[in-house]
C-alpha cells in the first residue's frame, strides 16, 4: 500500500512538474524551432564572415601582382538559375550575375594580340583567392592574358549566389560567357589563342567547357581533375554527398538519378574531345582519387582520342602537388606551361 501511495505521489509530481514546464519553458517542438534558427543564424554569420574574407583577399591581389599585372574585377552575366525555387516569380529567368577576375600583362606592347586562359577555381563551394599567385605571376611573365571566373556556388558572396550552385552543370557555361565577355571587351586578346587551365573541380569544368565547346579553344589542361560523379559519390562521405543531392542543387542523390550524375561528369562525355588536352594526376591525392583520372584515361583511350598525359608516383602535396611553391611542383607546371605554348605562342615562353 505504501508503495502504491509512493507511486502515486511521484506521478502527481512529475505531472506538476510538466505542466510548470509547459507554462514557463519550450516545449519540444519549439525548442526544435530554436534550434533551426541557431542554425540558420550560424549559416548566415558563415557567409557573412566568407565575403569579408574575400573583400580582404581581394585587395592582397593588387599587393601580390599588381607589379606585373592590371588586376581587376568584373560584374557580369550568365545564363538564369537552372534550380529556381519559384520558377515563375518576377526575375526568376533573369541572367545570374557573377564577377570574373582579369590580369593583364603590364608590358602588354600597344596592337600586341596576346593569347587568353580561362582558369576557373577548383573546390565545391569554393572562390579565386591568391592561393594561386604564383601561377598567376607565371603565366603574367609569359605574356598570357588570364581570366578567373567565381561562377556561381562560389564563396564569398552570400547565401543567395552560394545556393545557385549547379555543379558541371551552368557553371560550365559561366565560364563560356567570361569568354565571350572577354572577347568583347579586351580588342587585345586573339580569339584563336584561347586556352583552358584549371584544377580539381576547375578540372571538371574545363573538359566539360571544351566539350561543349570545341571550335572556341586552342588547347586544355585538366590538373587532378574530377571525372566521373557516379564514382565519386561512392567513396566520398555523407556531408559531401549531401552537398549534390541538396533541395537547391541537384535535388536527388546519384542512386536517385544516376543519368543525371554522368551528364555532369567528364568521363561520360570523352567522345566530345576535339582538342588538345594534357591530364596531370597523382597516385597519393587524397581528393581525387586517382581511379577516378585513370577511368577517364582509358574512356579516352578506348574513344581512340589523342591527348597527353601523366599519371606523377607519390607526389608531395598529394592533390595540390602541382600547385605548391616547391621546385618538384615548378618543374610539373614547366611541363603544362611547354604543353600550353605549343598551341597559344605567348609571346614571352619558359625557357
Amino acid at each position: 500500500m505504501r508503495e502504491r501511495i509512493f507511486a502515486v505521489a511521484v506521478t502527481a509530481v512529475l505531472l506538476a512538474a510538466a505542466s510548470a514546464w509547459a507554462q514557463q519553458g519550450p516545449g519540444p517542438q519549439d525548442l526544435a524551432k530554436e534550434i533551426k534558427a541557431l542554425n540558420e543564424a550560424q549559416q548566415d554569420l558563415d557567409h557573412r564572415l566568407d565575403q569579408l574574407a574575400k573583400a580582404i583577399d581581394d585587395i592582397a591581389w593588387t599587393m601580390r601582382v599588381g607589379d606585373v599585372a592590371v588586376v581587376d574585377k568584373w560584374r557580369i552575366a550568365g545564363p538564369p538559375d537552372a534550380n529556381p525555387k519559384n520558377p515563375t516569380a518576377p526575375g526568376a529567368t533573369n541572367p545570374v550575375r557573377f564577377y570574373t577576375y582579369t590580369f593583364v600583362p603590364k608590358d602588354r606592347k600597344p596592337a600586341e594580340k596576346l593569347p587568353m586562359l580561362i582558369l576557373p577555381h577548383g573546390g565545391v563551394h569554393a572562390d579565386f583567392t591568391t592561393y594561386h599567385t604564383h601561377i598567376i605571376r607565371e603565366l603574367i611573365a609569359q605574356g598570357y592574358v588570364v581570366v578567373a571566373p567565381d561562377y556561381r556556388g562560389s564563396t564569398g558572396y552570400g547565401k543567395g549566389f552560394w545556393e545557385l550552385i549547379d555543379y558541371g552543370g551552368r557553371e560550365v557555361d559561366d565560364i563560356h560567357a567570361s569568354r565571350d565577355w572577354a572577347l568583347e571587351n579586351f580588342d587585345f586578346v586573339d580569339p584563336q589563342r584561347i586556352g583552358l587551365i584549371g584544377w580539381s573541380h576547375g578540372g571538371l569544368i574545363v573538359l566539360m567547357e571544351t566539350f561543349a565547346h570545341p571550335k572556341d579553344y586552342a588547347c586544355v589542361f585538366a590538373g587532378v581533375p574530377v571525372s566521373d560523379l557516379v564514382m565519386r559519390m561512392g567513396y566520398e562521405d555523407q556531408e559531401y554527398r549531401d552537398e549534390y543531392s541538396a533541395k537547391y542543387h541537384i535535388g536527388k542523390t546519384v542512386r536517385e538519378d544516376i543519368p543525371e550524375y554522368k551528364r555532369r561528369s567528364p568521363v561520360w562525355n570523352v567522345e566530345k574531345l576535339a582538342v588538345p588536352l594534357l591530364i596531370h594526376t597523382n597516385t597519393i591525392d587524397e581528393d581525387v582519387n586517382v581511379i577516378e583520372v585513370e577511368h577517364l584515361i582509358q574512356a579516352l583511350k578506348a574513344a581512340d582520342k589523342k591527348f597527353e598525359y601523366k599519371v606523377y608516383e607519390n607526389a608531395p602535396g598529394g592533390h595540390s602537388f602541382d600547385r605548391m611553391d616547391t621546385m618538384f611542383a615548378r618543374a610539373a607546371r614547366r611541363n603544362i606551361y611547354t604543353f600550353l605554348a605549343r598551341y597559344l605562342k605567348p609571346p614571352h615562353p619558359q625557357p
